[in-house]
């Protein structure tokens, strides 16, 4: 059977990217172009950082494009000039239609969820904070509208309890290179079979819209297991928060508590409201939702580094 000659064009920035790369290189694929962030300044000194997707790419002598603006005419004309038939988008900006209808063979790009749901900027955070029971990953090729083009393939990952957004990132990162990997060889066999997302039969779809600081601040009226997937779907990164003395307190892990806190209760300053934690000031801190309380295991207040409760005590009294 003849195999398709494959050229292809990577487009990915943070880490999430890098395995999607990095398996195609190890499979001897010819990768003649690398798009991904310009540089940017971070940090106290402002140094410029590069993305994770560069670094790799510079390690590996890939050749690097860095548009400022996609509808560039010299970053078009770059591109045009590497003569691909392949794009790949893992982990990147929306692409103008002039870029994604370049090649032959299409541009496909790799969601981190099972489309047609968790459809936006951030798929694994939305799956854990409404307490999914599993997700996935998808390759699909784009289209006009976003995250609703034609499926490849999917492959689907349980979420366990004790998962949160940042253990799901990693599982989904690694299973996401696999599924790359089989995406590219159906291609470059000319066996895809796409399915259009119109054709599964989802219920309700749920959508995975930017997370915003609001999304963030924890409500302390709200069911106890809501909650928890808040702190759960949200950390390591932004974190779920809520305030301490004016300052933010943000919890990175908790549990529901098993039973009912029978200590002294201390009505804590916060905002919108105030909150009841209960605690011996020395190992444990628990915080009251509306139907349970939440035992606090790992926390992080505003100006001093993350810690698990027992040390954050031993620094932070709180008098009733």
């Amino acid at each position: 059977m003849l195999k398709r000659d494959l050229r292809i064009v990577f487009m990915g920035t943070p880490d999430f990217a890098v395995p999607s790369l990095d398996i195609l290189v190890q499979n001897n694929y010819d990768v003649v172009g690398v798009i991904t962030a310009p540089d940017k300044p971070a940090g106290r000194g402002q140094q410029l950082q590069q993305s994770a997707v560069k670094k790799y790419a510079v390690e590996k002598g890939l050749h690097i494009l860095q548009p400022e603006k996609l509808k560039n005419p010299e970053f078009i004309a770059e591109l045009k000039a590497l003569e691909a038939n392949l794009f790949i988008v893992v982990a990147f900006r929306m692409l103008p239609e002039m870029v994604w209808q370049m090649p032959e063979y299409g541009t496909f790009n790799l969601h981190a969820s099972l489309l047609p749901q968790y459809r936006g900027a951030a798929p694994i955070n939305w799956a854990v904070i409404n307490g999914e029971k599993e997700t996935g990953v998808t390759t699909f090729f784009l289209q006009h509208e976003i995250d609703t083009g034609n499926i490849i393939l999917q492959e689907t990952i349980k979420i366990e309890e004790e998962d949160n957004a940042g253990t799901v990132h990693d599982k989904l990162m690694n299973v996401g290179s696999q599924l790359v990997l089989k995406t590219v060889r159906a291609i470059e066999e000319n066996k895809v079979q796409e399915s259009p997302q119109s054709a599964i039969n989802s219920p309700q779809l749920k959508h995975a819209p930017k997370i915003f600081k609001e999304t963030c601040l924890i409500d302390w009226q709200r069911p106890a297991a809501e909650i928890h997937n808040l702190i759960r779907g949200l950390s390591p990164y932004p974190a779920a928060f809520t305030y301490l003395d004016g300052k933010v307190l943000k919890i990175y892990s908790a549990q529901i508590a098993q039973s009912n806190s029978t200590a002294d209760n201390i009505t804590v300053n916060s905002q919108p409201a105030s909150i009841t934690v209960s605690t011996d000031n020395k190992t444990y801190l628990s915080i009251k939702c509306a139907d349970a309380w939440l035992d606090i295991q790992e926390l992080q207040l505003e100006g001093k580094k993350r810690m698990k409760t027992d040390e954050f005590l031993r620094g932070y009294r709180f008098s009733g």
